[in-house]
């Protein structure tokens, strides 16, 4: 299949405005004909519904928690990028773009690129309007901070709450729509399926979680704003609720997934203990504008670390190997979060981690708090450090943080045009949940950006041009169609209660995320993967025969919940892994062994690989195909990252 982006012809910083008026539109007295379904409501599904709800159109929106508020955008901490170059220190839309191309390794395209770059500049200002509380300078000015692969302070922050307080504006705008009666509001509800009529998505299929109540809603349109799928790894910075399945039932029903072994891995997490954890905890990059990561320069001295007989702060200054400031001093503790996070795990293996279980490296605040005083850095972050003290029942104030790198975010997702329109007409995907602003490598404080970028001023305008193509003829769910999706829905749902076995679904979630990490984690190899498909078929053949789902439909059942994510998650593994046995080289988040510069940076081959990788499901067990989208930089140089 051709893959037609949808890039508008002629200069890049023209590109979005004169597409905006290319665009058909929809009059105001007709967007009350049409229905718009949008399944997610973090950042982008609550900004989206408050914005077209707000244009005129009807919108149901769904989410499986008890609160539109507890969607994940909440638990993100550090910041949100704008160009709005407030410090005066040299920022530009253009310097973002750049930027945002360069961290993600030349594997994003220019045209959505340049976009998010040019709208970041509304969206500081829609939020302040809400009354998001960022922070301000002495003057009364939005303060900034910087983040990693930048040399500019642009990440406007509120504390280290940002998500929180953002999402609580985009919630807040919802809830004027739900009373306005433009927004009706599905909670504790979870789509399981698409609808698709005439090759266009007409409505979902969605399972009540209270009462197990499978029903049918049907709209002009469907907007997924569903999030990542780093959950697949078992152990990640996300939610325990956060899933693929939207996103996965989508895809075999026709719409191609991009680039699905684009994973990041945050570099400042809180180390893992052990298997009795479900997830991670994730310590904002914001900590790396004032704490200094380093490692003891001899394994000698690791090893007393680790056993207990010396302490962090006995370790002598000429002993401490600060060693992002070492091999990159234009960037520093800044760089990007895939060269962090390499970098950790190369002290790791080099004998020279910390902790009992020798899987980290030092954050250090000594140096900030001597500078700055105690006050100062608690008002910057304190709390992230209360959060750290009660996890840990350490005091950074007085000792440096443990951190090591987990996985945090997915930058592939299912394949979008400039649009933001899968490869299913009516289908669109916002958010992280599709592949297209941020390439191999996501920089820091862009994933808020984006989400509200889709929300707030790019689905609006683009949604109305199909809207308009279509006409606004009734979408009802007497078609065939809605019938024979629900059918299956309830086959699949009864095939999983089927399950009787000995092993629980949670220990199959545990044994993929094992795979994932230690095959297709931060280092991958042609052997390693290789190993972990044969590995992943084994563990989905076992899953459907020896897995135990208790209870029944008709009732509260987080056994079937996690039966049917975790199901997906295991067939969304083995395309990641055959997504990175393809791609035969290095770039950002997707580190080959094979692949790599004498300095043991990520090494591209922009011949061969310049490309979207769009996978087409051809059947179940069957081989996905793969469809290449070329990338075409007009405006900017490709060559090797440097950010030394």
């Amino acid at each position: 299949m051709s893959l037609d982006a949808k890039i508008p012809q002629g200069p890049l910083a023209e590109k979005w405005s004169k597409h905006k008026f290319n665009l058909k539109l929809v009059n105001p007295a007709n967007k009350r004909k049409y229905d718009i379904i949008i399944v997610g409501t973090g950042l982008a599904g609550a900004s989206a519904a408050a914005s077209l709800a707000e244009l005129g159109y009807n919108v149901k929106s769904f989410c499986f928690q008890d609160s539109p508020r507890r969607a994940h955008s909440i638990a993100a901490q550090g910041g949100i990028n704008a160009a709005k170059n407030y410090q005066n220190d040299g920022d530009s839309v253009y310097r973002l773009f750049y930027d945002t191309i360069k961290g993600g390794d030349y594997r994003a395209r220019e045209g959505n690129v340049y976009r998010l770059a040019e709208v970041s500049v509304n969206i500081i200002d829609q939020c302040v309007a809400q009354g998001v509380p960022f922070a301000r300078e002495y003057g009364g000015l939005l303060d900034n901070r910087s983040f990693g692969g930048s040399q500019v302070s642009r990440t406007f922050y509120a504390r280290g709450q940002t998500g929180q307080q953002l999402l609580l504006g985009a919630y807040s705008a919802l809830n004027r729509q739900i009373h306005a009666g433009k927004v009706k509001m599905y909670t504790r509800t979870e789509m399981l399926d698409v609808v698709v009529v005439d090759g266009h998505a007409k409505g979902i299929v969605t399972r009540n979680m209270l009462t197990g109540e499978i029903e049918t809603h049907a709209g002009h349109a469907v907007l997924l704003c569903t999030g990542g799928y780093s959950n697949v790894f078992y152990l990640s910075t996300n939610a325990i609720g956060s899933n693929v399945t939207a996103a996965w039932r989508a895809h075999k029903r026709g719409a191609f997934f991009g680039n699905p072994c684009y994973t990041q891995i945050h570099p400042t997490c809180i180390p893992v203990t052990g298997d009795h954890q479900s997830k991670l905890t994730l310590m904002s990059e914001s900590l790396r504008n004032d704490g200094r990561v380093w490692a003891p320069k001899t394994v000698e001295l690791a090893e007393q670390l680790r056993k207990g007989t010396l302490k962090a702060d006995q370790i002598k200054e000429e002993d401490r190997d600060y060693f992002l400031e070492r091999k990159y001093p234009a960037f520093g503790n800044l760089v990007p979060r895939d060269v962090a996070s390499r970098n950790a795990k190369e002290m790791v293996e080099d004998g020279r981690g910390v902790g009992g279980s020798g899987f980290a490296v030092f954050l250090d605040f000594a140096d900030a708090i001597k500078r700055l005083g105690e006050e100062t850095v608690k008002a910057k972050y304190g709390n992230l450090f209360d959060m750290y003290i009660q996890i840990t029942d350490e005091n950074p104030y007085k000792q440096p943080m443990r951190i090591y790198p987990a996985v945090h975010y997915t930058m592939g997702g299912l394949w979008v045009d400039y649009n933001l329109m899968t490869t299913i007409p009516g289908l669109y995907a916002l958010g992280e949940c599709n592949f297209s602003d941020h390439g191999a490598n996501r920089l820091g404080a862009s994933a808020l950006m984006q989400g509200l970028s889709d929300g707030y001023f790019v689905i609006p305008y683009t949604l109305g041009d199909y809207l308009a193509t279509i006409g606004p003829k009734k979408v009802d769910t007497s078609h065939p169609a809605f019938e024979q999706t629900k059918k299956e829905v309830i086959e699949h749902v009864n095939k999983l209660l089927a399950l009787k076995g000995t092993k629980t679904v949670n220990e199959y979630h545990r044994e993929l995320g094992h795979i994932m990490w230690e095959y297709c984690g931060m280092a991958r190899t042609e052997e390693g993967l290789k190993k972990a498909k044969g590995l992943i078929q084994a563990l989905k053949a076992d899953f459907w025969k020896n897995a135990i789902v208790t209870g029944e439909n008709e009732e509260v059942n987080a056994s079937l919940e996690r039966a049917g994510r975790i199901a997906d998650f295991i067939e969304l593994g083995e395309l990641m892994v055959d997504d990175a046995l393809m791609r035969e080289e290095s770039c950002g988040g997707h580190f080959r062994v094979e692949s790599q510069t004498p300095d043991g940076e990520a090494k591209r081959d922009d011949e061969n690989f310049a490309f979207v990788a769009a996978w087409e499901f051809k059947g179940e067990n069957q081989p996905e195909v793969l469809n290449k989208e070329p990338l075409v930089f007009e405006s900017v140089h490709l060559s090797q990252r440097n950010y030394a």
